[in-house]
């Protein structure tokens, strides 16, 4: 059984509405013309050690392509369609891609590419409809289902393997935990190509519920108008997500009544942030979770009901996934003390592609070392501090930079914060504010000086910009490279 046939396992035939887009689309339709796609590689020969290259934004052609190249068991690689032609020429050499599934609007970037069979919208639409129910009983659990690229510290993107039972496996911990019934409808605004939201695709159609997609978080507003109109029950964000629709939307005048969840991931979000959310959304549960790529999508959740009483923690693990904090002898931390956030799970994925040396520095001792710096409460939950890559070591100290931050967010107009360490001649490094602020006339010195009332002098930011914009990758997560970067 592929990792598609799991999917599809219960809803194949219903003539329910899956996805809600430009137009709604049925759960009978989309199997029709996976099944299509998947006769049309099984027909060309491909197989398990083949790879396929997908290209689009999220879409019906999306899930139709992702969903039928991985029931053939051919391995399935979506990407950023806003990805250079370096990346998408790297990627290409580096896994021998012969292959693409591309939306028509981004056929530009293949303009030079020869050699490689290339399938459009209307390349699907043409394909005959096939609506045999057959389980593709020659693949493996263990073979690689998909390969999500992240940037990695070299530079090059790294390619994450996960399997076909890895993503069951984490499929099943996420609908267990949210409690996801066919009931349950979606607001998707983050990109399929990323593994939170392709986690969104995955747990919603294995237990036969409905995504609504909206491409257009830059209008809010839109955001909020769809969860009421189509009646959702779910929407999910990250960190910057959330910030944007307090900050920007006519959120906090607004009710909700299908609404019964919201999840976040993707980076540690302010404590002001989920409080306000818990203030606007007293009926609604809130789930503040954490995950990686290479695990899949997620490692822990925190307990809604717990939200106030452990706020700022993630968790624990999700069921199944177990997840400690080692200290650098590899013992696990008493109380007060910080290290190493570390998971043991079958979401685990099976390493970086072509890249052991990569792999053998997180996949260590039967854990996934995820590289976060974290402390236990009493009660065994886990709080992040930071990135181990992104802590401040300023004169003899280690600074956590989420401390500034939601110093710094408690600021009246202060809708975004960043703070990294950049070069400092006499302190090593030092503290450096990036804020964005819907208050023309805050400047950095109003900053600082509320920063002395709340932090000890060496925590104290030494310097403090101010931006129209922080950048963001597409899944909307704070790009602190290009922040170091800046002058």
């Amino acid at each position: 059984m592929t990792f598609a046939d799991y999917i599809f396992e219960f809803s194949k035939e219903l003539d329910k509405t899956a996805i809600i887009s430009k137009e709604e689309i049925s759960y009978k339709k989309i199997y029709s013309k996976v099944n299509a796609i998947e006769k049309m590689l099984k027909d060309k020969g491909l197989n398990s050690k083949d790879v396929a290259l997908l290209i689009s934004e999220n879409s019906t052609f999306f899930i139709q392509c992702y969903f039928g190249i991985i029931k053939n068991g051919t391995i399935c690689v979506p990407i950023n369609p806003n990805s250079s032609k370096e990346d998408i020429d790297y990627i290409l050499k580096s896994l021998n891609i012969k292959n693409i599934f591309i939306q028509k609007k981004f056929m530009k970037k293949l303009s030079e590419i020869s050699g490689i069979d290339i399938y459009n919208e209307e390349d699907i639409d043409k394909l005959e409809i096939v609506m045999y129910n057959q389980t593709n009983k020659e693949a493996d659990g263990e073979d690689v289902a998909v390969i999500l690229f992240t940037s990695g510290s070299t530079a090059k993107p790294k390619g994450v393997m996960l399997t076909h039972n890895n993503l069951i496996y984490n499929t099943n911990s996420i609908i267990q935990y949210l409690n996801l019934k066919e009931e349950d409808r979606m607001e998707v605004v983050l990109p399929f190509y990323y593994c939170y939201g392709t986690s969104l695709l995955h747990t919603h159609f294995r237990v036969g519920g409905s995504l609504v997609i909206n491409n257009r978080f830059m209008f809010p507003e839109t955001v909020l108008n769809d969860i009421n109109h189509y009646k959702c029950t779910g929407f999910a964000g990250v960190p910057s997500n959330f910030q944007i629709l307090l900050k920007m939307s006519d959120i906090k005048n607004r009710k909700f009544p299908s609404l019964r969840y919201i999840t976040q991931a993707g980076g540690r979000m302010a404590n002001i942030f989920i409080n306000e959310l818990i203030e606007i959304l007293p009926k609604v549960d809130i789930y503040i979770m954490f995950g990686q790529t290479e695990a899949t999508a997620r490692l822990s959740y925190l307990p809604p009901n717990l939200l106030k009483e452990k706020m700022g923690s993630i968790g624990n693990g999700i069921p199944g996934t177990k997840l400690k904090v080692l200290n650098k002898e590899g013992r696990e931390v008493k109380l007060g003390e910080i290290g190493e956030i570390v998971a043991q799970g079958k979401n685990i994925m099976k390493g970086y592609f072509n890249d052991e040396e990569e792999t053998k520095k997180v996949l260590k001792n039967g854990y996934l070392y995820t590289g976060d710096i974290g402390t236990v409460d009493k009660d065994g939950y886990i709080y992040i501090l930071s990135r181990e890559k992104n802590i401040i070591k300023s004169g003899g100290n280690r600074i956590s930079p989420k401390e500034i931050e939601d110093i710094i967010l408690q600021i009246d107009g202060v809708i975004e914060c960043a703070v990294v360490g950049v070069e400092d001649d006499i302190l090593g490094e030092a503290a450096k504010a990036f804020i964005v602020s819907k208050n023309s006339n805050l400047n950095s010195r109003d900053i600082m000086e509320y920063c002395k009332t709340k932090l000890p002098s060496y925590k104290i930011p030494k310097y403090v910009a101010i931006l129209k914009n922080l950048p963001k990758n597409s899944s909307g997560k704070v790009m602190l490279k290009k922040l170091k970067e800046m002058n």
